[in-house]
């Protein structure tokens, strides 16, 4: 993506996982840089480990090097906005990860452009992962395996009640005027978006507690509706498929192939590979694929779009930060050797295919359906996909099946070839398709 200025980015549109305006993003990044460097504290114990990793490993070493000194040394990369330096070294990187071990997602209001950081750990990596060696090095399974540690040292702090010191009505607190506010224009989506809604009308909560009774951040972001706030559509009609994910419709794919090259700037969905070569993936190709992701301010938790029984259900381990060449300095085809700012999360469709992502196959009790699949899609720190139904249950359409932790992502429906499968809603909505809503029909 080419830019107009230094000051004109836009970053993470897609779920407004981080603030629409790049400077805000760049200046809450500088912030936390220079608070890092003027209060360096003794690593983590998992951060302990990644640094003798990098030290010990030459080729984790001169990935993790590699990357950091690829990033352009020209405007925007040089300086932050406020005129910090960049991290340009493994130690610096290690110190601020350190610091963002310990922080949850929650908004700035820096120079007056608000917006939510929702993922704190994809701003440090930003530029990094739109190099070659950052392409290469998000590929590695070492260090993914790694990340993995990383990010579960992060989970156990997002269940902590320290984590909810953002659960505030702060100007940085996610009640406070602006996070109110957008939480409440996500949630206010279908028959039920009365004006006189308030947040502890829509969802179990407890108003009169202290972080309306939320005692983590994970306890927040997992928060579930009241009864009757999302409604299943027509629970009786097998042929009505309901939707999954409270999300926004991204792509819907015919004939899709068995094995393609995702990797490339379209983006083609390559079923065996999206399925992890499961021995049921097979049945999948020639056939559908609908896509849509999740807002950082919406519900989070998985519905059955189908009533049926569960055939299979397992999550895949996959990568965290990778994103593709196209993306970044490392694409020679390129007109502009910028790094595309919007990064990982303009990879939808790539990201089916190569991240940590739960399958879940429901043969439905209608006939015309059969075998379908669920697939929740990790997306960054947003790697802990949790299945809460398992291979024999059967479940009943708009049941829970799941829910991401710490963020969310994207998800797929897929159906096998010949099933006739209509009436999906078109990609570019403006608001999420509520979640159990009617998302297409099988004639």
């Amino acid at each position: 993506m080419s830019t107009k200025n230094d000051n004109t980015h836009h970053l993470h549109k897609i779920g407004g996982w981080m603030p629409p305006d790049h400077a805000a993003h760049r200046e809450w990044l500088g912030g936390v840089i220079k608070h890092v460097d003027n209060t360096k504290q003794e690593l983590q114990p998992v951060l302990q480990e990644f640094k003798n990793l990098i030290e010990t490993n030459t080729r984790v070493y001169m990935l993790i090097e590699g990357m950091l000194r690829e990033v352009p040394h020209k405007k925007p990369y040089r300086q932050d906005p406020t005129g910090h330096p960049e991290i340009r070294d493994y130690y610096h990187f290690l110190q601020v990860l350190n610091h963002l071990l310990t922080t949850a997602p929650s908004w700035t209001d820096k120079a007056h452009r608000v917006g939510l950081v929702g993922l704190p750990i994809n701003a440090l990596l930003d530029w990094p992962m739109g190099t070659p060696s950052g392409y290469a090095a998000f590929l590695d399974p070492e260090i993914n395996a790694m990340l993995k540690k990383v990010l579960n040292a992060w989970g156990d702090f997002l269940r902590s009640p320290a984590s909810a010191d953002v659960l505030d009505t702060s100007s940085r607190g996610w009640f406070g005027e602006v996070g109110h506010r957008d939480l409440m224009a996500v949630a206010k989506i279908g028959p039920t978006a009365a004006e006189s809604l308030e947040f502890h009308h829509m969802f179990q909560c407890d108003p009169s507690a202290p972080k309306y009774g939320f005692k983590s951040w994970d306890h927040f972001f997992t928060r579930q509706w009241h009864d009757g706030m999302r409604p299943v559509a027509d629970p009786e009609d097998g042929r009505v498929i309901a939707n999954a994910c409270e999300s926004k419709p991204y792509r819907i794919a015919h004939n899709v192939h068995g094995r393609d090259k995702f990797w490339i700037k379209s983006q083609p969905y390559s079923v065996l590979d999206m399925l992890g070569h499961d021995a049921l993936a097979e049945q999948f190709v020639g056939g559908t694929v609908y896509q849509a992701f999740l807002s950082a301010l919406s519900y989070h938790r998985w519905h059955a779009p189908v009533s049926g029984k569960v055939v299979k259900a397992h999550v895949v381990d996959g990568t965290y930060y990778s994103e593709p060449l196209f993306e970044g300095v490392g694409n020679p085809m390129a007109k502009s050797q910028d790094i595309t700012l919007e990064g990982e999360v303009i990879s939808q469709a790539y990201i089916t295919a190569t991240a940590t992502r739960a399958l879940i196959f429901i043969e439905a009790d209608e006939p015309a359906i059969g075998l379908m699949a669920f697939i929740g899609v990790g997306m960054a720190e947003v790697s802990t996909c949790e299945i809460t139904v398992k291979e024999g249950d059967r479940v009943k359409k708009g049941d829970e099946i799941g829910m991401f932790h710490f963020g969310g992502s994207t998800h797929c429906l897929l159906f096998r070839k010949g099933v006739d499968v209509t009436g999906f809603p078109k990609p570019g909505m403006d608001e999420n398709m509520p979640v159990r809503s009617r998302l297409a029909t099988v004639g």
